[in-house]
């Protein structure tokens, strides 16, 4: 594996790296170092995020959208969201930041063995799962991504996730900077499961910790997840 300026690996991550890789990238992170069977895979960082931003010049066409938006107008809302997803999403991704999340993927291709990888594109918002906040659930998560051209569109697709209307009404709602909330990826190898279970070590509905709750179903579990 080569240096990376934008790119960790899950061995390389943990607990503390959430400013870096999110909520969902540093708990993959802290479970890989503690040693348990966590799919291998790989975070394009918060940074590559905020680099994509700057260097498209995105930050202010972003502002011109939201600035004087009223969030309790759904349809305005909406409108909003579109349109900054849609500017994310047309907007060229810096070569070197391509290149690097390219050569990671062929890095991963080689771990395993196989071409063309399939992969989970998941979203991990840096100020994720603070008790204050959840965004859990806010951002995207891509099933089945494989070949670098396909990885690059559906990291750029999270990026873009971070302006759902769901995303800006929750932080104008909770008095966060749309600024400061940043957005890692996290690619990682998909496995074929046959059940899919969240497991809560305190129960989510009162705060009683001395009840688990879990949920499971049948296959890769999106039907928990949403």
């Amino acid at each position: 594996m080569g240096e990376f300026k934008y790119i960790k690996w899950f061995n390389q991550i943990d607990k503390n790296d959430i400013p870096i890789v999110g909520g969902k990238g540093a708990n993959l992170g802290e479970l890989t170092q503690k040693g348990l069977d966590v799919p291998p895979g790989f975070c394009v960082t918060a940074g590559a995020y905020n680099y994509f931003i700057d260097s498209e010049n995105l930050g202010s066409e972003i502002r011109a959208s939201i600035s004087n938006l009223d969030v309790e107008d759904s349809i305005e809302l909406q409108k909003a969201s579109s349109q900054i997803q849609k500017t994310i999403n047309e907007a060229k991704i810096p070569e070197d930041l391509a290149d690097e999340i390219i050569l990671a993927y062929k890095d991963l291709n080689q771990q395993i063995g196989v071409q063309n990888l399939e992969v989970a594109v998941r979203s991990s918002a840096t100020a994720e799962d603070l008790p204050e906040a959840s965004f859990a659930g806010q951002q995207d998560t891509y099933l089945h991504i494989s070949g670098a051209e396909e990885l690059l569109n559906h990291v750029r697709k999270c990026w873009a996730s971070l302006w759902t209307a769901r995303a800006i009404y929750y932080r104008e709602n909770h008095g966060f900077d749309h600024f400061e909330v940043s957005l890692s990826a996290v690619v990682q190898k998909m496995v074929n499961s046959q059940k899919s279970g969240v497991m809560f070590t305190a129960n989510p509905v009162n705060n009683n910790t001395n009840e688990i709750m879990i949920n499971a179903s049948w296959g890769l579990g999106e039907a928990v997840v949403s």
